[in-house]
């Protein structure tokens, strides 16, 4: 590899998300997803891929998510970029929206990506048709079947979309994954207005947080904390008091580092993984102003005050506990 991983700073460190664009390409057309705005889509260069593997360390770095604003398995390199991970010492994840998981896809991840998180609107084939635009619906439900069936070693979960449409469905839909036999279904407690550039209606945090709990589904809101103590030596650190963009870092198809993951247009890189380690990465944000274009009207950087910390700290603790009662009655 081309880079080395980065040494940890001494004091008041936190352990952060990578968000890895393979392609900024996408096979869909979804409605929650302002493509439009992504000027000069792009493939990740095989150089790029392992430049960014080299800036990753376990003690600076808890999971990496393969996804970003494109499909990861259209990537012409897709079976050699797997091949590249294998053996790395942290976690990877994969967001897709299962449309071209077939079975030699799904056997070569199996093992090398830890979380397969498949985006799923609808049982409702005109619901989905409507939200996943240009997907096969059909194609994507014989693939969740085959995922199920084939993975081994990597474990299968369904983020459901939390889009106004897609609600009144939403008990079908979850009767029917777990009637195959996915246990695990996400969705997010807040629909991200993508830096204020999506501007349809949207369910209030409360609405889908009670939908959460109504229907037993893994809130997403934790997904991206590692423990209680980082959390804390995050919130201290930035004075910039946004969680969700402090938390993770996205690397886009070109290898920079951007300012946020809201950033779509890919407008604002604050590095590149070819000269910048993640520690000079983030110390330059850290001590960065809000970006007016960016921040003024996101509907996520004021969405953890400190009630809602506590509110988000405690659904963590309990989560973790349940997950634990979980293994221990599986052992």
């Amino acid at each position: 590899m081309s880079a080395t991983a980065p040494k940890m700073r001494s004091g008041g460190d936190y352990r952060i998300a990578v968000n890895a664009e393979w392609t900024s390409k996408c096979n869909a057309l979804c409605p929650m997803c302002p493509r439009e705005l992504i000027e000069h889509p792009q493939l990740m260069k095989r150089e790029t891929w392992q430049q960014v593997l080299g800036r990753l360390s376990p003690e600076r770095v808890f999971r990496v998510v393969i996804a970003g604003y494109g499909e990861p398995t259209t990537h012409k390199g897709f079976f050699e970029f797997v091949d590249d991970l294998r053996g790395h010492p942290v976690r990877f994840d994969m967001v897709s929206n299962g449309h071209l998981l077939d079975p030699d896809k799904l056997r070569h991840l199996d093992g090398a990506i830890e979380l397969l998180l498949v985006s799923f609107s609808s049982i409702d084939p005109a619901v989905y048709g409507r939200v996943h635009v240009n997907l096969d619906h059909a194609r994507v439900m014989a693939n969740i079947q085959a995922a199920q069936k084939l993975l081994r070693r990597t474990r299968l979960a369904i983020s459901l979309t939390p889009m106004p449409e897609c609600l009144p469905s939403l008990p079908e839909t979850i009767d029917w994954l777990r009637a195959q036999g996915v246990d695990t279904l996400t969705m997010s407690p807040t629909l991200y207005n993508r830096a204020g550039s999506l501007k349809a209606d949207e369910p209030a945090t409360r609405t889908l947080r009670d939908l959460i709990r109504r229907h037993r589904l893994r809130s997403q809101e934790i997904d991206f904390i590692p423990g209680a103590r980082d959390l804390l030596r995050q919130w201290r650190r930035n004075r910039f008091r946004c969680i969700p963009r402090n938390v993770d870092v996205f690397v886009s198809a070109a290898g920079e580092y951007l300012y946020c993951y809201n950033d779509i247009g890919h407008r604002h890189a604050i590095g590149h993984v070819a000269s910048d380690s993640l520690d000079e990465v983030l110390t330059r944000r850290e001590g960065m102003e809000p970006i007016a274009e960016l921040c003024n009207g996101c509907n996520m950087r004021h969405r953890y005050g400190a009630a809602e910390l506590l509110r988000a700290g405690a659904s963590f603790a309990k989560a973790r506990f349940e997950g634990g009662l979980t293994a221990l009655r599986s052992a």
